[in-house]
């Protein structure tokens, strides 16, 4: 019984692994470009065991500032796999995602100039374990990427083009 249990875990990971790479490769290649910030990010910390991948897209907007810039922000979860930090070449097919630990919520705004990521204003990448994610850390997520996209005579980043997910 405990073989057909494991049997059974294991093909279920493989499915959500692959669900959640069709859903990134359905994304803008500006927001992946974003993800992977925050994935080298999360990986390159010390503290993590795992090796992180993205999960699930939340919410995501853009706005286009004219002259080929945009301000991006998306929010999504990472999830750990079952690679330890540091795998080579980690993908979905290599590494499945772990239900025993829990996901890290991010959320990251940044300005883009013809697709390439711009250094400033620096894009805000802010990640945490989701149990332990306030509203206050929220708000203030938001609050940084708004000052972000205000700073250029833009509108918020936040109130315009929002799409759930």
């Amino acid at each position: 019984m405990a073989v057909v249990l494991l049997l059974l875990a294991l093909i279920c990971g493989a499915f959500s692994s692959s669900e959640a790479q069709t859903d990134f490769d359905k994304l803008p290649e500006s927001h992946r470009k974003g993800i992977e910030l925050a994935v080298n990010q999360i990986n390159s910390h010390r503290t993590i065991q795992q090796h992180f991948l993205f999960f699930k897209s939340l919410e995501k907007s853009d706005i286009d500032a004219g002259f080929g810039a945009k301000f991006l922000y998306h929010h999504f979860l990472l999830k750990p796999t079952t690679c330890r930090r540091g795998t080579a070449d980690a993908n979905h097919s290599k590494c499945a995602f772990r239900d025993d630990r829990p996901v890290i919520d991010c959320g990251i705004c940044f300005k883009t100039f013809n697709g390439a990521i711009e250094e400033t204003p620096k894009p805000n990448i802010h990640c945490v374990y989701k149990p332990t994610l306030t509203q206050e850390m929220v708000t203030n997520r938001i609050d940084t990427c708004n000052k972000m996209s205000y700073s250029s005579g833009s509108a918020s980043v936040l109130l315009v083009k929002t799409n759930k997910n």
